[in-house]
């Protein structure tokens, strides 16, 4: 009678669990559907932003200055200087996260301050007109405060994945979704600021003019989108009813280096990003310069074809690791990169200058780089995210600002460390000698003191000075050297990084029985 009694009661209470359940699933599918648009939604005018500022605000200064080789020094130091910071500022913005406690959660204040203060500093910095070592000054000013202003709202809009799903899968589809829409700004950034700042479309005649008004193009875009993610995105506050933990370098430091997988990915994904940046950096954009001719429209040409790609494998990325695993996914996306580089090279080195056929194998050998660099990228990201769990079952804290932080600050510490390749690209190969001539045939421009096609003209003969030495020590920066630190990172992740789907499938059963046991 005892046990029937039992049997009765019990369905009472789990038939109340369950019509609880019930009534929450559908919710919470509606608003996994609603968040899969508007939150990848939002960062299409961020990562606008983050293309102009990152990709061209050094070829910003390179044609628009006139820089002797101590200037450009400054600016490098500058760069690396202020990733240096974010060592110290992007752990520990994502430490603030943890603790911001608001009735609009604890991303969204942050994404919102973030981005206005990011907006305000980028349009200062394309908007100034000084020259000499008053520029230089004013550029160190605004890099450390689009660093700490950029890191505010980039932390808070990556931290939110954890928050927006806990299965695997919907990881997948809200991280690919996401870098889907971040590829779109990218790409849309990346053809545009070019085609209307060099050449022939170049925004009122002049690089200096033109920047400045892609520039609040741009800050006007980022905001109005970012409204998406701000007002339309649900992510799970439970944690909100928790205490909010303090700021602490000590803690910021034991989940970084205790959380082994997790320095094993940032080994990784930093000499990842190393190599797949140098492209984007600057030596891209002026090897397109130099051998084939100063005009914007074959930049956005070659960015276009060569990033455009990526969509396919952000749109399907989803769908191909539910068939490929990670690891065996990496080996072919490895393979694709070196064919992509190879191709790059020895058209590069075989076929002539100027070339019109020679432009297109070359931009093919790019776009097959690109995507493997990119199916790299996409793979080493959601294994970051994926060591939340390791952390949580080895620490009992999921510290999810913290190490979502790492994704952030790694990129921009690595787009620091390209800036120094590059600038150490440039001095060997006097890449300077020809960009301040053209900077200074901008100027002219700019003052009305020659017109546009007298600008166009006397470029092409700067350009056509340029030596056969020069372009051959770009074209090795631009594929031999991002090929080897794509090897070595691959490496890497393929002998010391453990969380395959098998293990992290594990780490989530024996994390929900620790729960179901808490909860009993």
């Amino acid at each position: 009678m005892e046990e029937t009694r039992k049997e009765e009661t019990q369905p009472v209470e789990a038939q109340s669990e369950e019509a609880q359940s019930a009534k929450e699933q559908p919710v919470e599918e509606k608003y996994k559907k609603r968040n899969l648009w508007f939150y990848p939604l939002g960062t299409v005018g961020r990562d606008m932003i983050y293309v102009l500022f990152t990709n061209f605000v050094y070829l910003y200064a390179l044609y628009t200055r006139d820089l002797t080789n101590a200037q450009l020094a400054a600016i490098t130091g500058i760069m690396v200087a202020a990733r240096v910071f974010d060592a110290i500022n992007d752990p520990l913005m994502g430490n603030i996260i943890e603790r911001t406690r608001s009735k609009f959660g604890k991303f969204k204040p942050w994404l919102v301050i973030g981005l206005i203060s990011t907006c305000i500093v980028v349009y200062v910095t394309f908007n100034t007109t000084l020259q000499g070592w008053p520029f230089i000054w004013v550029f160190g000013i605004v890099y450390f405060l689009y660093s700490i202003t950029y890191t505010m709202n980039d932390i808070a809009f990556w931290g939110m994945i954890p928050a927006l799903s806990k299965d695997n899968n919907s990881r997948n589809q809200f991280t690919s979704r996401a870098t889907l829409f971040a590829g779109i700004g990218n790409v849309a950034a990346s053809v545009a600021i070019p085609l209307f700042t060099t050449g022939a479309y170049a925004l009122g005649g002049n690089a200096q003019t033109a920047y400045g008004r892609i520039a609040l193009i741009i800050c006007i875009l980022a905001p109005a989108l970012s409204l998406f993610t701000i007002f339309g995105v649900k992510e799970n506050r439970d944690d909100m009813n928790k205490p909010a933990t303090k700021v602490s370098f000590k803690k910021i430091g034991q989940t970084i280096i205790g959380n082994k997988q997790l320095l094993i990915m940032c080994v990784c994904f930093l000499i990842q990003e190393i190599g797949n940046n140098i492209a984007v950096g600057g030596v891209g954009a002026n090897y397109i310069y130099f051998e084939f001719g100063y005009e914007g429209g074959l930049y956005s040409t070659f960015t276009t074809i060569g990033m455009a790609v990526t969509g396919l494998m952000m749109l399907f990325y989803p769908m191909i690791s539910r068939k490929i695993n990670r690891k065996p996914l990496l080996k072919i996306m490895v393979f694709l990169a070196v064919i992509g580089y190879a191709i790059q090279f020895i058209s590069g080195m075989v076929m002539p200058t100027g070339d019109t056929v020679k432009f297109w194998v070359f931009t093919i050998g790019f776009m097959l780089a690109n995507l493997g660099q990119y199916g790299l990228y996409l793979v080493m990201m959601i294994s970051i995210i994926n060591t939340v769990e390791y952390n949580e079952l080895q620490f009992g804290t999921r510290d999810e600002g913290i190490i979502t932080s790492m994704r952030p600050f790694l990129t921009k510490l690595a787009t620091s460390l390209v800036v120094v390749i590059t600038t150490v690209t440039y001095i060997i190969c006097r890449v300077t000698d020809y960009t301040n001539e053209i900077q200074e045939l901008e100027q002219k421009a700019n003052e009305g003191l020659i017109t546009a096609d007298e600008k166009a003209m006397l470029i092409d003969q700067v350009i056509q000075s340029v030596g056969h030495t020069q372009n051959m020590g770009l074209l090795i920066c631009l594929t031999i050297v991002p090929c080897i630190f794509m090897l070595v990172s691959w490496f890497i992740y393929h002998k010391f990084y453990k969380l395959d789907e098998d293990e992290y499938k594990r780490i989530c059963d024996e994390l929900d029985l620790r729960r179901q046991k808490v909860s009993n």
